[in-house]
């Protein structure tokens, strides 16, 4: 059957290129996102690939399947994405307080969220035997964030041996590599990850987890700064892509947070959603004129044990990907 509809995309039948590559659409996708950090770029990169598999159907040979070809195409796209450009984010809306001083400047503020979404459906197919990381760790924002400080053939090669399971050797021939070359990136790769502490468990999602979710959310919406940080890790990270302010502890959150509870009003409703396999929520704010509420943003949590070790919020630009509208109205307005 593929033969088939390989002989008929090849004349030219786009019924049948459909049947041969939407199998895998999703998929490739979460790896273009994976290697670029950004949805919207992801999303770019997916087109690019489809439409030059399309126009090279007739230099497929059939050495490899149709996926791993795709794969080929997909992570050479994103390559070139990434050497040709500087990866600028779109321009932020500033904060509506003076920032307190951060602990860092931020390292990749093009980051986007991942829908939980484009995650149901994907096909069931098992990473290869060389795969280091469960699905979950390997979409997590922290897994993403530290894979995007990676040099571009580093990070490609860390997706398709840790991730997807190739060996070394078909990674070699996806990447037009050397043995040697793709075991040294990969021994380099893994070294910075395991210096970032990435590739701890994913939280359960179980009924601890709902409970803890539940009081960050009380306590976040209430603006209770001493509720809110009694709940965060003493490692905590807090960060605002695009927005270069990253912090880092107890201390810095509880001054960060202090200083915008003392200049925002209090949120109006948080809607879960769920991004990168994580706790998720749009942030509304209540006009006090109209009564509407007006979306300000994308909230994900990250959890580690009894305790949230990662705050990330994202510009209401990502809100189209989750569904969320600008404005809601409460029953009985």
């Amino acid at each position: 059957m593929p033969d088939e509809l390989i002989e008929r995309a090849r004349a030219g039948d786009r019924e049948a290129f459909a049947a041969l590559v939407e199998p895998h659409r999703g998929e490739l996708q979460l790896h273009c996102y994976r290697m670029l950090g950004s949805l919207q770029d992801a999303e770019d990169a997916l087109q690019e690939t489809l439409l030059s598999a399309w126009i090279g159907l007739d230099g497929f040979e059939g050495r490899s399947s149709i996926r791993t070809w795709l794969y080929r195409i997909a992570t050479n796209r994103c390559l070139n994405a990434l050497r040709s450009s500087s990866r600028r984010p779109q321009p932020a809306v500033p904060l509506p307080v003076p920032a307190p001083e951060p602990s860092r400047s931020g390292e990749v503020l093009w980051l986007q969220p991942y829908p939980d979404v484009l995650l149901e459906g994907l096909p069931d197919v098992l990473p290869g035997p060389e795969a280091q990381y469960e699905s979950r760790e390997a979409i997590s924002l922290a897994f993403v964030t530290a894979v995007q400080l990676l040099p571009p053939n580093q990070r490609a090669v860390l997706l398709l041996r840790d991730v997807l399971g190739y060996r070394a050797s078909e990674t070699a021939e996806l990447l037009g590599l050397t043995e040697a070359a793709v075991n040294s990136g990969l021994a380099r790769a893994r070294a910075t990850l395991d210096a970032k502490a990435v590739g701890r468990s994913p939280s359960s999602g179980g009924a601890a987890d709902r409970g803890l979710t539940d009081r960050f959310v009380e306590a976040f919406t209430a603006q209770d700064v001493d509720a809110l940080v009694a709940l965060l890790t003493s490692d905590v990270w807090v960060r605002m892509p695009p927005l270069p302010f990253e912090y880092q502890g107890n201390a810095a959150a509880h001054r960060f947070f202090t200083a915008l509870a003392g200049h925002r009003r209090q949120l109006g409703a948080m809607v879960p959603v769920g991004a990168n396999g994580q706790p998720a929520w749009g942030e509304y704010l209540r006009d006090p004129v109209t009564g509407g509420l007006h979306l300000i943003g994308v909230l994900v949590i990250g959890i580690a044990g009894d305790r949230i070790d990662e705050i990330t919020h994202f510009e209401t630009s990502v809100a189209p990907y989750f569904g969320l509208p600008r404005t809601l109205y409460q029953p009985g307005q």
